[in-house]
């Protein structure tokens, strides 16, 4: 009796409360719809004439046209701004991973909480405060408009995120590996070159993925500190938001140039994301 009572309870209590699971699974409907249903409108008004986009009788059923995006590559000049949204990315991600890889194992093996504290304020300073005396002293350096100062800009988000996401990594990753190269005659600096960072290369590709997509949708630096050949995407999309009208097609197509890099790089990317955040979960 005891044996069918254990047997049959588990299928009693999948049918007394079906609720939860069913209240999960809507949950989940409703913020994936949420956070898809933007994407959707803005691809499909990608392919519409601004009449069409006004019209809510053709959100599905309109006529595609590749004028919106022939007027970006063609009138907009956007290849001109794709590269250097990829170059100031690219340059600011790699940078910021030479700095601050070394500057987070050196925290995390030797306890430099103070230094660790003046890292988190950098994270917490709005940067728009930043804004005005960086634009001051770099104006009067004759460095507005460059690559110099959208990069070195970018590089203020992105070294305190690529930080504290290697001191978890390493807080995560023990001792004793680093103690048995040593004794095997390596230096310390040789046995963090030679052990620890390629077993750390999980949690750099994930710094170095954040890092670049912070830089790539970075606007507010970018908005005050660029010249009209400097210019990245995010800031270049404002061009088709004019004082009496918006070219709602144009705008549309330029957004879905602006995240379509970024989703296929989430997209191929995701599982070292994910174990790069979740390194130093379980420590302890």
């Amino acid at each position: 009796m005891s044996a069918t009572t254990l047997l049959v309870l588990p299928e009693a209590r999948r049918k007394k409360f079906p609720l939860p699971s069913f209240a999960r699974f809507l949950g989940l409907a409703l913020v994936v719809f949420a956070l898809v249903a933007p994407l959707v409108w803005m691809v499909l008004a990608s392919f519409k004439t601004n009449v069409d986009i006004y019209d809510p009788s053709k959100f599905f059923s309109f006529v595609p046209t590749l004028a919106n995006y022939a007027t970006v590559f063609g009138q907009a000049n956007y290849a001109a701004y794709i590269w250097n949204s990829f170059f100031v990315a690219l340059v600011a991600t790699v940078l910021s991973l030479v700095l601050a890889v070394p500057a987070a194992y050196s925290m995390s093996r030797f306890v430099m909480g103070k230094s660790a504290m003046v890292v988190l304020l950098a994270r917490i300073i709005p940067g728009v405060s930043l804004l005005v005396p960086w634009y001051f002293v770099f104006s009067q350096m004759r460095l507005v408009g460059s690559y110099t100062i959208l990069i070195m800009s970018m590089m203020f988000v992105s070294l305190p995120l690529i930080l504290y996401i290697m001191m978890s990594y390493f807080d995560s990753m023990p001792e004793e590996l680093e103690e048995a190269a040593q004794v095997d005659g390596l230096t310390p600096i040789g046995a963090f070159l030679r052990i620890t960072l390629p077993l750390s290369m999980p949690g750099v590709a994930t710094a170095g993925i954040l890092s670049f997509i912070f830089a790539w949708n970075n606007f507010m630096f970018a908005l005050v500190l660029s010249g009209s050949s400097t210019k990245t995407l995010p800031v270049a999309i404002f061009d088709f938001v004019g004082y009496a009208s918006i070219d709602w097609g144009g705008l549309m197509a330029a957004a879905v140039i602006v995240t379509l890099p970024i989703m296929l790089i989430a997209l191929f990317t995701q599982k070292y994301i994910v174990s790069g955040l979740t390194a130093g979960a379980t420590k302890g």
